[in-house]
């Protein structure tokens, strides 16, 4: 049997597409790029009818590997699990539903095979409603002025890259969302390719106001860890410092007021407000110094570059 070339997995969870028409038409795709391939299939949760006609395709001799989980785990936890049973150097991930036209997936397989590029990640030429694009675009603007990261389509789960960028990357919970920007903060190439976005992914999307608030919680996650996880002083001194300081003002305007202005104090619920806004200043700056502190105990231990070679 031939060498396996190129592992590509797919998650499967509440959003899916019919998986042997999707297998098919990945299937052709990846084989025009001209690599040995297979295909991982991670199952998260119970969706017992996907699971039969990906074991129908294996029982046909397609090169499948079907991972189940015994409940839903995450889209990070079920691409960590396929990467732990890839085989191949090269790895690509597909989400279970067409975001790309399948035409585009071997340049992008093509590009990341230069020695140069770690990690190709697809763009999409958007054509979708304009809500769609106003959302995409406001995320990625949001995190690119924040975190320095200068790609464009995050959202986009069709990516190449090496096994190493898996190795030295840890991704849990939603982080497989941001991926491609732990793998730049870690000092890995990547390279971004516009691709033509699938009909099929041009639909409104309109999601409940508590999704919203856990992507924005995500995104303020992957921005803490990409600038400030080895600096947390930085973040948490800042935000304490500006707490610490918009206290002491108010308290001064509510000190000059009782002495020089005879103004009482003890019915004036500000004065409660300022004191808690000071101390909150103060508890931020010190949780900024216990990290620092951890961070320099554990500094040995902690890999922030990556070496491309060494000319001796």
């Amino acid at each position: 049997m031939s060498q396996v070339e190129l592992s590509v997995i797919i998650p499967v969870g509440e959003r899916s597409e019919n998986v042997v028409t999707l297998y098919s038409i990945y299937r052709d795709a990846v084989a025009r790029a001209g690599l040995h391939y297979e295909f991982i299939f991670v199952i998260d949760g119970h969706y017992d009818e996907i699971t039969q006609r990906l074991k129908t395709l294996k029982a046909d001799g397609e090169p499948l590997t079907i991972i189940n989980f015994s409940r839903p785990f995450g889209e990070a936890t079920a691409i960590s699990a396929g990467f732990q049973n890839a085989k191949a150097e090269l790895i690509m991930t597909l989400p279970a539903y067409e975001q790309i036209i399948p035409d585009e997936i071997p340049a992008l397989i093509q590009a990341c095979q230069a020695p140069e590029v770690d990690m190709v990640t697809a763009s999409r030429r958007r054509k979708d409603h304009w809500f769609n694009q106003l959302q995409a675009r406001m995320f990625n603007r949001t995190l690119g002025r924040f975190a320095d990261f200068p790609f464009t389509d995050t959202g986009c789960g069709v990516r190449v890259f090496r096994r190493q960028v898996m190795d030295e990357v840890e991704i849990y919970g939603d982080l497989h969302r941001f991926l491609p920007l732990l793998a730049w903060q870690q000092g890995f190439q990547i390279q971004e390719i516009k691709v033509d976005q699938a009909p099929s992914d041009m639909f409104l999307r309109l999601f409940r106001p508590g999704l919203y608030l856990r992507r924005a919680l995500d995104l303020l996650i992957a921005i803490f860890l990409s600038k400030f996880n080895k600096r947390p002083l930085r973040f948490f001194g800042l935000v304490g410092a500006t707490a610490t300081t918009v206290g002491l003002l108010g308290l001064a305007v509510l000190i000059f007021q009782r002495l020089v202005l005879a103004q009482s104090l003890a019915d004036r619920p500000a004065l409660l407000l300022c004191a808690l806004v000071l101390v909150l200043g103060v508890q931020l700056v010190a949780i900024g110094l216990v990290g620092e502190t951890i961070i320099f105990t554990h500094a040995r231990e902690i890999k922030e570059y990556k070496i491309r070679e060494i000319i001796n």
